[in-house]
C-alpha cells in the first residue's frame, strides 16, 4: 500500500516550489529602478554595434577620482568604442548617463557597494585592467559620464560629452 504525504508536508512543499521560482526570477531593488532609469534615459543614447563604430576614444581613470579626458565631442548617429583604462588600484567605472540617473545610481551603490553591471552603458573595471563601451549618441546635447562606485561621484570623478549636431 502506497503512503500519501499529509495535506501539510504537499502544501509547505508547494509554497517553498513557488517562493524559490518567484525568488529566482525577481530583480533586486537596484536592477529594477536601474532598468527604469535607462528607459527614462532616452536622451543619452542607445547600446552600439561593433559593426558601426566609427572611432574609438580611450579614457583613463585614476584613483585621483579623475577622467582622462574628462571632456569629449563626438556628432549625433556617432558610434564610439570607449576603452576605458584603470590606472588606478581600486576598482573603478565609466557609466554613461544623465546627472539625475548617476545620482540615484551613486545612491544604491552606497547601499550595494559589490553592485555587478552588465548595462551596454557601463564598464566596471578592476586595477590595471580595460573594458570598453560601444555607444550610439541619437541626439545633441550633453551627455555625462561617472564612476559611481560609493564616493567617487562626490569626489569629482565625472566628464562631459558633448553631441554636437552632425
Amino acid at each position: 500500500m502506497k503512503s500519501i504525504p499529509s495535506k501539510p508536508l504537499v502544501f509547505f512543499l508547494a509554497a517553498g516550489l513557488v517562493a524559490s521560482l518567484a525568488l529566482a526570477s525577481s530583480t533586486t531593488p537596484h536592477e529594477h529602478e536601474h532598468q527604469r532609469d535607462m528607459q527614462n534615459d532616452s536622451d543619452i543614447g542607445v547600446a552600439g554595434k561593433s559593426g558601426k563604430v566609427s572611432r574609438t576614444i580611450e579614457v583613463v581613470m585614476n584613483d585621483t577620482m579623475r577622467f582622462a579626458p574628462d571632456k569629449l565631442t563626438v556628432k549625433a548617429g556617432e558610434t564610439v568604442r570607449f576603452v576605458v583604462k584603470n590606472a588606478g588600484q581600486i576598482k573603478h567605472e565609466f557609466n554613461i548617463g544623465t546627472p539625475e540617473s548617476h545620482k540615484a545610481h551613486a545612491e544604491q551603490m552606497l547601499k550595494h557597494a559589490n553592485m555587478q553591471h552588465a548595462e551596454p552603458n557601463v564598464a566596471s573595471v578592476l586595477p590595471g585592467k580595460s573594458g570598453e563601451v560601444i555607444w550610439q549618441f541619437t541626439r545633441p546635447g550633453t551627455v555625462i559620464f561617472a564612476c559611481l562606485q560609493p564616493g567617487h561621484l562626490s569626489a569629482g570623478m565625472k566628464g562631459s560629452i558633448e553631441v554636437s549636431a552632425r
